[in-house]
């Protein structure tokens, strides 16, 4: 998320860190630099200008010349504003109101406006607990409304149904009826995608608004688009009062021009970041996490909250038990924590959210391939219960019955078992409490030290 801007900004921002005293001079050259890697980044020009003028302000002032570490001190000024242009905190969806409280979905054609309906009901049912009713007021794209239905059985909210020859404003309307005839905590109303120039499609979705009024009407747009999502936002919201956006496809934009340019160009907040295309890939938007992830620092409090999300409990209260019994670690433990890591968004989400992730060099992120992880839990699944158990069993015929079961080669089934032996054996160091041989061991698991195959 955000690479190039991180890379950009962490490179600057390092040159000034060690800095005993700043004067006009260095300040102006980091910058610049800082500017011209916000332009690079698609940032809306005024949003740049206004964020360099405050920070210039900021640094050139007492703030920094009282400090004993000017350059740190910098670097938090640059994050404090980074914060201050995205909103300053997380702005949560306001549900207050007599059931069911209406979300109204609005956003250009293909900005992934269905998909965020679906992640948005699984959210609210999941983490709020909420009754989440789904609606496809989309009647000009064919498969808009099967595609919602099908969405909302794999998530496992209802569907209220509708068809192409209904008007937009009727199925609104009788959706909204029949989720307070059915007590419903929430309605979300998917809504077609529309241009802001198309008049007669802008009247329509007015006319939804005012049917449903809705308790957040939030505005879906892809972040791949940069700065420009920031304008459409406007130009919807000049015509819609909009509460929020949503922005998609955050885990393909490397520049973050959207991220920084929306609340400031709309004066709306972003609630929500869609982070890949699996169902819970929906995360609240928190400013400071995402101004310490754009500096490289990592974004800690959402990994523990992933972890505490994701994490079996009951899986790792019996490893842990196992473990103070001294008993051996097998292939159902390490499928165990392959799937654990698959559940929070492989390694590459999990080591995202590391401080200093930015400085790693680019070999090394690309050793970290999440189809590895996948392979391997693919070839534990083609053996049976026993060679889980006891992978000592696993020779020449049962290796090739096992490669053929995966759609793998003899040789990855060898590497799997290769690695799962180095991981045993930290596990019996842990157990004896030998913890510099435990790290010993896991030096060797890292990167370019033989844990992740073919490389």
């Amino acid at each position: 998320m955000f690479d190039n801007l991180t890379e950009r900004l962490s490179s600057t921002l390092k040159n000034i860190s060690g800095r005993g005293r700043l004067t006009e001079d260095n300040i102006k050259e980091t910058l610049r630099e800082v500017r011209m890697a916000l332009l690079e980044a698609d940032v809306a020009l005024p949003v740049v200008r206004d964020f360099v003028k405050r920070v210039k302000e900021r640094a050139v002032g007492t703030e920094v010349s009282k400090s004993l570490t000017p350059g740190q001190e910098f670097i938090k000024i640059v994050q404090a504003e980074l914060e201050a242009v995205m909103g300053e905190s997380n702005e949560a969806l306001d549900l207050a109101s007599q059931p069911p409280a209406v979300i109204l979905m609005a956003g250009l054609q293909g900005a992934g406006k269905t998909t965020s309906v679906g992640k948005l009901g699984k959210l609210l049912k999941e983490r709020h607990k909420k009754k989440v009713l789904v609606v496809s007021a989309d009647v000009y794209r064919p498969a808009a409304i099967k595609q919602l239905e099908t969405l909302a059985d794999d998530i496992g909210i209802d569907f209220f149904p509708s068809s192409p020859d209904q008007k937009p404003v009727v199925i609104t309307e009788s959706a909204i009826e029949h989720g307070k005839r059915k007590f419903y905590d929430v309605v979300i109303v998917d809504t077609a995608g529309r241009l802001h120039v198309d008049s007669e499609m802008m009247d329509e979705i007015i006319a939804v608004h005012q049917t449903a009024n809705p308790v957040e009407t939030l505005f879906v747009v892809d972040a791949m688009t940069g700065q420009d999502a920031a304008n459409t936002a406007k130009a919807f919201n000049d015509a819609l009062p909009l509460t929020g956006v949503i922005l998609t496809k955050v885990d393909g934009d490397a520049r973050g021009g959207a991220a920084l340019s929306v609340r400031y160009i709309t004066g709306k907040p972003i609630k929500f970041l869609g982070v890949g295309e699996k169902t819970d890939a929906l995360e609240p938007f928190y400013p400071d996490r995402v101004a310490s992830r754009i500096l490289g620092m990592g974004d800690v409090l959402s990994l523990i909250e992933d972890l505490e999300r994701n994490v079996d409990k009951e899986k790792a209260e019996k490893l842990a038990k196992k473990f103070k019994e001294k008993k051996g670690f097998d292939l159902e433990d390490f499928r165990g924590q392959l799937q654990q890591m698959k559940n929070m968004g492989g390694m590459m989400g999990m080591l995202d959210k590391l401080p200093g992730m930015s400085q790693l060099p680019g070999n090394v992120k690309d050793q970290v391939d999440d189809k590895v992880f996948v392979q391997m839990e693919a070839i534990i699944n083609s053996m049976t219960a026993k060679e889980r158990e006891r992978p000592e069993l696993i020779k020449g015929s049962r290796k090739k019955r096992i490669a053929a079961g995966s759609g793998t080669q003899v040789q990855d089934v060898n590497r799997l078992l290769k690695q799962f032996t180095q991981m045993q054996k930290m596990m019996k160091k842990m157990q004896k409490g030998g913890m510099k041989n435990m790290m010993r061991q896991m030096k060797g698991m890292m990167p370019g030290g033989g844990m992740f195959p073919g490389r």
